[in-house]
C-alpha cells in the first residue's frame, strides 16, 4: 500500500486535507478543496507513528521535521478535530499496522531532543520546578517575539472584536484589578507572576505594594530589570520562589493567573487552603486558569502537551475547582468562563510566531519553534470546540460579622 492511502482512509473524503508522501504518492479529498497539505517526508515519520499511534507519534514527527504541514495547521487541527473513525473497518487498521509494524523496528529513532520527561515525586518542589525550567526557561527574547510587548502569557480579554493583543492584554490586567478592587496602599500577593506584568499594573495604575513569586530563573531576572526600568521598585518585588515557600501574610488581595493548571489535582484543597491563610480579613483571590468543560474529560495533559509544552500539567473541572475553593473558605462572589477569549488570544500569539519566524528559530532553535507552532492551533481549536475552557472565579475571606465589602453591584 502507498503511504498515502495510509492516511485517506482515517481522514476520509470528507476532510479536507490533502496527502503527499516520501514515496511519491499523493491523496486529495473528493468532498472539498484542501486547506492543508500534510508532507510525510521520511519513513521514520511512520516510525514515530508506529511507536506512538497517536498525538504523540504525529508531534514526534513533526517536531522532527519528517513530517510538515502546507497551508493553515489550524485549519487543518480544525478539520481533524472534526473526524471520526468509527467507518475505518478493522481490516483496513489490520493493513495500516502491518505496513507499519516493522518501520517501528526498522527506525529505532530517539524523540527529539525537545521531549521531556519529569523524575521524581510528583508536583514536588523540585518537580515542578523542572517543569517550570522546561517550558519558561528557554528564551526571554524568544518570549518576547511570541507574547509582543504585553509579556503576558495568560489568557488576554477581549473588549471588543477589533481589540489588538496589547489591548487585550491591559484589559485583562485591568479586569483582574477592578475585581480585587485594588486601591493605593494596598497588598497584593501575585502566584505564579511569570514576567511580573500583573503586579506592575497593579502597582504603576492603583499604587499598590505587590510581590510577584515565580518558579522561573529567567522570569524573575527579566521582571526584575523591567520594574527597575519602570522605575517601580518601592512599590513591586519579583521573587524567584515557590509560592509555598512565602512567609508573608495579611495581603488585601492574591491573584493566581495560570498557576493552578500546575498545582494537581492532590494540591488543589492545600493550595487554596495556603491562598486564603495569605490574606486578611475581607481580603479578595482571583483564580484565573484553563478548565475540562465537564468531570467526563480527563485531568492529565494529551500526551504532546505533557511531554513538550507543560509536563504534569491537569486541567480540572471548574465545578469542582470552586467546590475546593469553597471548602478553603472562600465566598464565592463572581465567576465567568474566557473560552473564546483564549482562542484569539492564540491566534495572536501564533500570528507573532510567524512573522518571526527566522528570528525565533535562531534563538530557540527550529524544534523549540515548532513545538510552538504545532501546539499554539492545537490549543486553540481545543478552545474553539469546548475540550478546555478559561475561567475566572473571585472569592473573598469573608470579615467579622460575614461581611464580604463587595458593592451591591459591581460593574464587571
Amino acid at each position: 500500500m502507498q503511504v498515502a492511502e495510509l492516511f485517506r482512509p482515517v481522514l476520509g473524503d470528507e476532510a479536507p486535507v490533502a496527502i503527499r508522501a516520501y514515496d511519491g504518492s499523493a491523496s486529495t479529498p473528493s468532498a472539498a478543496e484542501p486547506v492543508a497539505t500534510v508532507d510525510v517526508r521520511s519513513e521514520t515519520a511512520l516510525a514515530y507513528l508506529a511507536a506512538s499511534p497517536n498525538s504523540l507519534g504525529l508531534a514526534r514527527a513533526y517536531v522532527s521535521g519528517h513530517l510538515d504541514v502546507e497551508g493553515s495547521l489550524y485549519q487543518a487541527l480544525t478539520a481533524m478535530s472534526e473526524l471520526t473513525v468509527s467507518d475505518v473497518t478493522p481490516s483496513t487498521l489490520l493493513k495500516m499496522a502491518a505496513r507499519m509494524a516493522p518501520l517501528r523496528f526498522r527506525h529505532r529513532v530517539a524523540p527529539p531532543p525537545e521531549e521531556h520527561r519529569q523524575r521524581g515525586r510528583r508536583h514536588s518542589k523540585d518537580r515542578d520546578s523542572t517543569a517550570i525550567e522546561h517550558h519558561y526557561d528557554v528564551s526571554n527574547r524568544f518570549y518576547e517575539l511570541v507574547l509582543g510587548p504585553s509579556m503576558a502569557y495568560t489568557c488576554a480579554v477581549y473588549p471588543s472584536e477589533t481589540a489588538t493583543l496589547e489591548d487585550a492584554q491591559f484589559a485583562k490586567h485591568a479586569l483582574v484589578a477592578e475585581k480585587l478592587a485594588l486601591e493605593p496602599g494596598m497588598r497584593l500577593l501575585d502566584v505564579g507572576c511569570g514576567w511580573g506584568q500583573m503586579a506592575m499594573h497593579a502597582a504603576e495604575h492603583h499604587g499598590v505594594q505587590a510581590l510577584g513569586v515565580t518558579l522561573s530563573r529567567d522570569q524573575a531576572t527579566w521582571a526584575q530589570k523591567e520594574v527597575a526600568r519602570r522605575g517601580l521598585g518601592d512599590l513591586v518585588e519579583i521573587r524567584h520562589s515557590d509560592y509555598r515557600d512565602v512567609t508573608e501574610g495579611d495581603f488585601d488581595a492574591v491573584s493566581s493567573i495560570g498557576l493552578t493548571e500546575h498545582i494537581g489535582r492532590r494540591n488543589i484543597s492545600s493550595y487554596f487552603q495556603f491562598l486564603y491563610a495569605k490574606l486578611r480579613p475581607g481580603g479578595r483571590l482571583l483564580n484565573h486558569c484553563i478548565t475540562r468543560p465537564d468531570h467526563h474529560h480527563r485531568a492529565a495533559a494529551d500526551p504532546f502537551i505533557d511531554r513538550y509544552v507543560f509536563p504534569d500539567g491537569e486541567l480540572l473541572p471548574i465545578g469542582w475547582l470552586i467546590s475546593r475553593m469553597n471548602a478553603a473558605g472562600f465566598e464565592i462572589r463572581h465567576e465567568e468562563n474566557l473560552r473564546e477569549h483564549y482562542s484569539r488570544t492564540l491566534a495572536g500569539w501564533s500570528a507573532n510566531l510567524e512573522e518571526h519566524w527566522d528570528a525565533c528559530v535562531e534563538e530557540a532553535g527550529e524544534g523549540r519553534a515548532r513545538v510552538w507552532r504545532l501546539y499554539m492551533p492545537a490549543c486553540q481549536v481545543g478552545f474553539d470546540v469546548n475540550n478546555i475552557q478559561l475561567h475566572q472565579v473571585l472569592g473573598v475571606k469573608l470579615g467579622p460579622d460575614a461581611r464580604s465589602g463587595f458593592p451591591l453591584r459591581p460593574a464587571y
